[in-house]
């Protein structure tokens, strides 16, 4: 069994040996761990189980002060975040897509080097990304007060903007889903500590219309779908599942009740994350650390469940309790019968 069929297991509801997992670290932890373990490549290190590649890759240009473009061009300040950035201007000052050129779906940049990854990660579930995917899009182009008023005062613009995000996205994930690919992933941030950013009537008007539309391409396909959304978006749950989503990121505790998610869905929907970046990796002990990832594993070894930090780790975890969940996740018994195996 390799990595690829214990995640199909997890997310077709079945009981799988171990508990799978997927981690990653933002930019700053991640250079520590390299020079730690004197290893270039985390992944191979970590023996994450999911490739995921995507419309991410050449996405950005470098253009000088610690700053990126982005090919809708919107401009990033990386010069204190590192991983992402923040957004800097607006691209559309005003509630209009006259003379916006969208970028080629086309462009051969968004598949780059897709042939060599998949045959590198035969044995991985191989998933193609799309981040900042609709909502956070419109955003990143229009400013997040503009956008938050247009849905109020210019809601035709809104939905002009979001089908035509959309289609871009529509027809990228066509492409990309001529090779062999496993499943698609979304990213598109909806919720914040307490409720949804815009609010569900907001949402239910402007955003469900479209994830429905892109979700039909991968579920057409027999692709399985994934969706990243930080906050507390669990009330979203039902309908994005009838939807045809099949796990849901980051599955963040400081927001929801992990275990009776788990338990409700069992079977239906997913979750990948669960371990806390806002208490317990940050500021817990190692051994707060090790105890928490060993409750995630009891519950989750009844399926339905990935593995992972809440979020890319961020920079103010300390390494002894990176080390943590990494020896625990890496010591289950039955991960290391068939890794030897």
């Amino acid at each position: 069994m390799d990595k690829r069929e214990v995640i199909k297991m997890v997310l077709d509801g079945k009981v799988p040996p171990y508990v799978p997992w997927e981690v990653s670290f933002t930019y700053e932890p991640g250079e520590m761990l390299k020079k730690h373990f004197s290893c270039k490549d985390l992944h191979q290190f970590l023996d994450n189980h999911m490739a995921v590649f995507g419309s991410s890759e050449g996405f950005f240009t470098d253009i000088g002060g610690g700053r990126v473009k982005d090919v809708f061009g919107v401009i990033w300040d990386r010069s204190v975040e590192k991983s992402i950035g923040n957004v800097e201007g607006v691209v559309l000052k005003e509630p209009t897509l006259k003379n916006f050129i969208f970028p080629s779906p086309d462009d051969p940049v968004f598949y780059r080097s897709m042939h060599e990854k998949i045959n590198n990660y035969s044995r991985h579930f191989k998933v193609y990304a799309i981040g900042f995917s609709l909502f956070e899009r419109a955003w990143t182009l229009r400013g997040m007060e503009n956008l938050m008023m247009d849905m109020i005062e210019r809601p035709e613009f809104v939905h002009e903007l979001l089908t035509k995000i959309a289609d871009f996205n529509i027809k990228v994930l066509k492409k990309a889903l001529a090779y062999d690919i496993d499943g698609i992933h979304f990213g598109d941030d909806w919720g914040q500590q307490h409720g949804l950013i815009m609010g569900p009537k907001l949402w239910y008007e402007f955003i469900y219309p479209q994830v429905k539309r892109m979700y039909k391409v991968g579920k057409d396909a027999g692709k399985y779908v994934s969706i990243h959304s930080c906050g507390d978006v669990d009330e979203l749950f039902s309908d994005l599942n009838a939807a045809g989503l099949n796990c849901f990121n980051p599955f963040q505790p400081e927001v929801m009740d992990t275990e009776a998610l788990l338990n409700t869905y069992r079977g239906k929907l997913s979750f990948w994350g669960g371990l806390s970046t806002q208490k317990i990796l940050p500021y817990g002990s190692a051994d707060e650390v090790r105890a928490e990832c060993r409750r995630l594993f009891k519950i989750g070894i009844k399926g339905g469940y990935i593995f992972s930090p809440a979020h890319a780790v961020p920079s103010d975890v300390p390494l002894e309790n990176i080390q943590a969940f990494i020896e625990e996740m890496q010591s289950q018994p039955e991960y290391k019968k068939l890794k030897t195996s």
